[in-house]
């Protein structure tokens, strides 16, 4: 069905593995496309509730864009693969329904540090580097990585990584908060689906409010708190909501999913 990445369901989790090992799993165009279907297709199945994304091997998730895919390309080729970019996978995966764990099992460089950054919970392994080496290249992140790099790290740790094109390890990534946790590589899966599983146990439309919440408080011109009290309103009127609190009320474990 795909050519560069692996799909896996297993309970009500869908991990998807990008699949490009020979290129250390860089981005091409068709990969994007490929990611943009397969967490689309997890998103829209009722059956899935969180979606873990990491990449094939032990030495790199993804380790930058395919670079020979726009190397002679113009300013507004540039400025166009850029938007699409975002468009199809990177801002698809930040505003998902669906709860998006990176499980970065090595390299995640450019592109790739991009594509985790979109994730809502990052866990590392211990060999993980992550960095934004465009300015070695003569060009800046374009898939929001000057964004969500500063959201996360802060303003002058986020300069000192881009200006630098440097990489950071994964014990310092986790002290800056770039990623939630750090094990070691044979764990890293497991622990991804440790985190899942405790997402599982609660509601999936509430957890979806959650994620538009959260998302609100970084767009430009959205007045955060607004958005969580429409969201909270909301809630009021879902299933879940009625099955949760009568769960309380009558002292049972709610159960969300079937």
């Amino acid at each position: 069905m795909y050519n560069n990445i692996l799909t896996e369901n297993k309970g009500h989790v869908l991990t998807i593995t990008i699949n490009r090992p020979n290129q250390l799993n860089a981005l091409n165009k068709e990969t994007i496309q490929e990611l943009h279907e397969a967490l689309k297709s997890g998103d829209e199945d009722s059956g899935v509730g969180v979606i873990i994304l990491t990449g094939s091997g032990e030495k790199s998730f993804v380790a930058g864009a395919d670079i020979k895919e726009f190397a002679d390309f113009s300013i507004a080729q540039g400025g166009e693969l850029a938007m699409n970019g975002q468009k199809t996978l990177f801002s698809f995966v930040e505003n998902l329904s669906t709860p998006v764990i990176a499980a970065v099992n090595g390299f995640a460089l450019g592109g790739g540090l991009e594509l985790a950054m979109c994730a809502h919970i990052r866990v590392a392994s211990s060999n993980a580097r992550m960095g934004l080496p465009e300015v070695s290249l003569g060009v800046i992140p374009g898939y929001g990585g000057t964004q969500r790099l500063a959201q996360l790290v802060g303003r002058g740790k986020a300069n000192e990584l881009v200006f630098t094109a440097g990489m950071m390890k994964a014990e310092e990534a986790l002290k800056w908060g770039l990623v939630n946790y750090v094990v070691e590589q044979e764990e890293l899966i497991n622990k991804a689906e440790e985190i899942a599983a405790k997402i599982l146990n609660n509601s999936a439309s509430a957890i979806a409010s959650a994620i538009r919440a959260v998302n609100a408080g970084f767009e430009d011109g959205v007045n955060g708190y607004d958005v969580e009290i429409e969201e909270f309103g909301k809630c009021f009127g879902t299933a879940d909501f009625k099955e949760g609190t009568t769960a309380f009320l009558e002292k049972r474990k709610a159960n969300f999913r079937s």
